[in-house]
């Protein structure tokens, strides 16, 4: 199996040594069995996220009104165009 060395401070070495369940289990395999939490979904990061995102220009926004005040029900709603 390959390995890979990586430095850490004092305090995340102890923590990973409090986390062992016996002095035989490795760092890897307590790293493996850890949890990491999703970053919360907040407003923040939908704006974050949809600052690149492209805006509609007037014209094309316009048009979907107009179409859309023309869309009507049909009368008989069970019955085919």
């Amino acid at each position: 199996m390959a390995t890979k060395t990586i430095s850490i401070d004092l305090d995340a070495y102890e923590r990973l040594r409090r986390a062992r369940r016996s002095r035989s289990e490795s760092f890897s395999m307590v790293i493996k069995r850890a949890i990491w939490p999703a970053p919360p979904r907040t407003a923040g990061a939908l704006l974050k996220a949809s600052a690149d995102t492209a805006v509609m220009d007037e014209d094309v926004l316009d048009r979907m009104e107009t179409i859309q005040r023309g869309d009507e029900p049909p009368e008989n709603p069970w019955q085919g165009e």
